[in-house]
């Protein structure tokens, strides 16, 4: 018998969690004070994934980043390729918070979306 701890990200409790494995299977979770962090204590022991958060590089001189995050959680041993993919891309001018940057990323089916605006805050 295995036990993993894994501090909860799932709430603002922030639970710390003992999770039993026998071989490749959960016994027991112990310590989750929701549902959330069960659940989350389960998916972070079978396949943990976390959502990205990074900038692309933009053809402006004067705003030569531009931050970008995955929409939704990819599987953590993904985020080395997709670092290596963001970082070949560059980014043009019409770009807006909100816009998508490069559609499934790594073959995850998560898109990376702009979380800035290119042209400037105020537009």
């Amino acid at each position: 018998m295995n036990i993993k701890k894994i501090i909860c990200l799932g709430c603002p409790l922030a639970c710390n969690i003992n999770v039993e494995i026998n071989k490749d299977e959960i016994m027991r979770v112990r310590g989750a004070k929701c549902k959330v962090g069960k659940k989350y204590a389960i998916q972070e022991c079978k396949e943990p994934r976390r959502v990205l958060t990074t900038t692309i590089r933009t053809t402006e001189a004067d705003r030569p980043l531009l931050p970008v995050r995955t929409g939704d959680s990819i599987p953590k041993e993904s985020i080395a390729e997709c670092m290596k993919i963001m970082s070949k891309k560059i980014i043009s001018p019409t770009i807006k918070a909100g816009d998508i940057v490069i559609e499934n990323i790594s073959g995850t089916g998560v898109n990376v979306i702009a979380t800035g605006n290119l042209f400037g805050s105020e537009k």
